[in-house]
């Protein structure tokens, strides 16, 4: 038999497809949601790429009170760099949507474009993150973090000991996951 080619689809994977079949069991309202979920997912990193564009080149925009105008706004207002990968390892890393560190303080800002209540933990991963890669002592600087959803943003400044005590963590799971990684690559298959 000769099978039909599909070389547009080639290594992507159907929403409905046999690698995620999850999807046998659930309510039509479910999957509904599930769409939807992705379809935001989707236009988030739209949005986050565009916002990105944006800052890199100056572009400001109306100033509304609208949280993706005013993240963009306010990232070149005080010159953050956009989409900044901080490492700890190949393991415990992440990009943080707007970031600076200039006179002892380190500003952290990103933009929610979703409705679920954002964490300011998230926030706290790329402070601890950055420490651990610039080797920077969190009791020494100041931290300013912004999360940017709906209307607005809400402004949070972590104590040096959340920060510390995320970066302890981060150093466990690493060691944890680069132990695990290493017992599993020795295994005979």
């Amino acid at each position: 038999m000769k099978f039909n080619e599909h070389w547009e689809l080639q290594g992507k994977h159907a929403f409905i497809g046999a690698s995620s079949y999850h999807w046998l069991n659930y309510t039509p309202q479910k999957m509904h949601d599930f769409y939807l979920t992705n379809q935001a997912k989707e236009k988030g990193t739209e949005l986050h790429a565009i916002a990105s564009s944006l800052i890199n080149n100056g572009l400001k925009m109306a100033h509304l009170k609208k949280a993706f105008n005013m993240f963009v706004n306010d990232a070149i207002g005080f010159k953050l760099h956009s989409e900044q990968v901080l490492v700890y390892s190949a393991y415990a890393f992440g990009t943080a949507d707007a970031i600076a560190f200039r006179d002892g303080v380190l500003r952290i800002h990103d933009l929610k474009t979703g409705v679920s209540t954002p964490s300011f933990k998230q926030l706290n991963i790329y402070a601890a993150l950055f420490c651990l890669e610039y080797d920077v002592d969190p009791e020494k600087i100041d931290i300013v973090e912004r999360l940017y959803q709906g209307a607005g943003f809400e402004e949070y400044v972590p104590t040096f000991e959340e920060i510390q005590a995320t970066m302890d963590k981060i150093i466990e799971m690493d060691e944890v996951v680069a132990q695990t990684a290493k017992e599993y690559n020795n295994q005979d298959f």
